[in-house]
């Protein structure tokens, strides 16, 4: 596996995870993380984190890296599982879980509440409103959540429930990422 990305804050600084070719993969760019990280900077400790649609896993080893208690990662794609898998591993990541399913199956399902959620699909899909819709209906958050949300920059975010302020938002290339608090 020739992928690789460097974990860029916390414990595993400058360690390096794996991951795999699969279409809509790609990993969160090291600026882009850099600015996520710096404005979670006070809510990742001791967090529950829900990292959806974990593909390379760069937002849910960051964060588990930066003190959060736990990260689930939801992932569809089987050898992405297995490379996250390999990669706890290799870290000794035991705050991390893995649930392979579809993200939309997943939280239809029994919901616990998260501190702190990233929502980064493949492009193009318009998976994001929906994504945003069932975690603030279906009761995923806790009550003032921070809900990360990564897309293509030309993406419209109608659509995104009443209760939740964004806080920031920047664009880096083709990639427009934002930060929300749920309010209520």
């Amino acid at each position: 596996m020739a992928n690789k990305l460097r974990i860029i804050g916390g414990d595993w600084r400058s360690r390096c995870i794996d991951f795999i070719d699969a279409p809509g993969l790609r990993p969160t760019p090291v600026r882009v993380r850099e600015t996520a990280f710096n404005w979670l900077r006070n809510d990742i400790m001791a967090s529950q984190c829900l990292d959806l649609y974990a593909g390379s896993g760069a937002l849910g080893f960051e964060a588990a890296s930066r003190g959060a208690k736990l990260v689930t990662q939801v992932e569809n794609n089987a050898l992405a599982c297995k490379a996250l898998k390999e990669n706890i591993i290799a870290l000794g990541a035991d705050q991390i879980r893995i649930i392979q399913a579809d993200v939309f199956n997943y939280l239809i399902g029994e919901s616990q509440c998260f501190d702190v959620v990233f929502i980064d699909p493949p492009f193009a899909m318009a998976f994001v409103v929906e994504t945003c819709q069932l975690l603030e209906n279906k009761g995923w958050l806790s009550k003032h959540a921070k809900i990360y949300v990564e897309a293509e920059r030309s993406l419209k975010l109608e659509g995104i429930p009443n209760n939740w302020q964004q806080l920031k938002n920047k664009v880096a290339g083709e990639v427009g990422y934002y930060l929300f608090e749920r309010v209520g």
